[in-house]
């Protein structure tokens, strides 16, 4: 077994939460075979390695630096404003996810106020199993199926809603709002027994994304949708995860939770070096950038493809 903790936060505990073979696989970048990179300049003061443009390792976040990436609410209201100006970084509350999040549902089930409703600045949970139609394209697992996007994610506050990102309070498993969740809660009431309920919980994974710039929040996201899947194992099971079952959805997340700017589909400080046509000739005056655009996975194809052609076909 793994000695994976259950923490409020992503980040509280990283000394001695993830097993080590999870974590680096929670900081790969599928795109380029190495590690996310910093993406910012907040932990320049820790040293050279703490560059923007560095991969964050993990020798860099053990021992003393342990706790040095954590959420959002808990920087100081400075160091908010600096990264709200800096990267237009603004973390939606719960309540306001929620009702968006209502808005996809309400267009895909047909009618409103699927998995709760909304109040004044919050929601109350429907307690009543989530009924679907019986016909092709509206069972429960076209549901679990439908693919999502977080654009822009941060900590991910759209997918999963471990806690509020604004005030930082816990959110309970049966009255999460994200689009996770809400996937998880569907495999939760209709799978017949646990086999069923990890193929099916593979497939929620396998069918959302989202992209970040900045690597923190890129891997606060990651831990969040990581540590998602521990508490639904601990809440439907009683039980935590194999290492083999944290692989698998670290994997899952590690390719469809990337880094990328948002503007160019790249990967940040992405270019590199590509030959002309003298490159036969042995010459070097015909060297240009070019960037490395992000790769995604299409799991139901099985196919690997740049995102910017997703956006082109458009």
């Amino acid at each position: 077994m793994v000695d994976l903790k259950i923490h409020t936060n992503a980040g509280e505990g990283r000394e001695n939460g993830f097993h080590a073979a999870v974590m680096r696989i929670l900081l790969t970048d599928r795109t380029t075979r190495r590690n996310i990179v910093w993406a910012t300049d907040d932990y320049e003061d820790c040293g050279e390695l703490y560059r923007a443009e560095c991969p964050i390792t993990m020798d860099l976040l053990t021992g003393e630096n342990a706790k040095l990436i954590q959420p959002r609410t808990t920087k100081t209201k400075s160091d908010r404003m600096s990264r709200t100006k800096g990267r237009a970084e603004v973390f939606t509350p719960a309540w306001m996810c929620n009702e968006q999040n209502n808005l996809i549902d309400a267009a895909w089930f047909g009618r409103p106020d699927v998995f709760n409703f909304s109040t004044n600045k919050g929601w109350k949970t429907n307690s009543a199993v989530i009924s679907f139609e019986d016909k092709r394209g509206r069972r429960w697992k076209d549901y679990v199926d439908a693919k999502r996007l977080e654009i822009t994610c941060g900590e991910a506050p759209y997918l999963t809603s471990r806690y509020d990102m604004v005030t930082g309070n816990p959110i309970e498993i049966r009255d999460r709002i994200g689009l996770l969740d809400r996937k998880l809660r569907v495999v939760s009431e209709n799978a017949k027994d646990e086999s069923e309920w990890l193929k099916w919980t593979f497939r929620a994974y396998e069918s959302i994304y989202g992209f970040e710039y900045q690597g923190d929040s890129l891997l606060l996201a990651r831990e969040n949708l990581l540590y998602t899947f521990v508490e639904h194992m601990q809440n439907q099971w009683n039980r935590a995860p194999q290492p083999s079952e944290l692989k698998r959805v670290a994997s899952v997340i590690s390719w469809n939770v990337w880094q990328m700017d948002g503007l160019s589909f790249a990967v940040p400080f992405g270019k590199t070096d590509v030959q002309g046509d003298e490159h036969a000739t042995g010459s070097r005056d015909n060297i240009e950038k070019k960037e490395v655009y992000c790769k995604i996975r299409d799991w139901r194809s099985r196919k690997t493809l740049q995102y910017r052609t997703l956006v082109e076909r458009k």
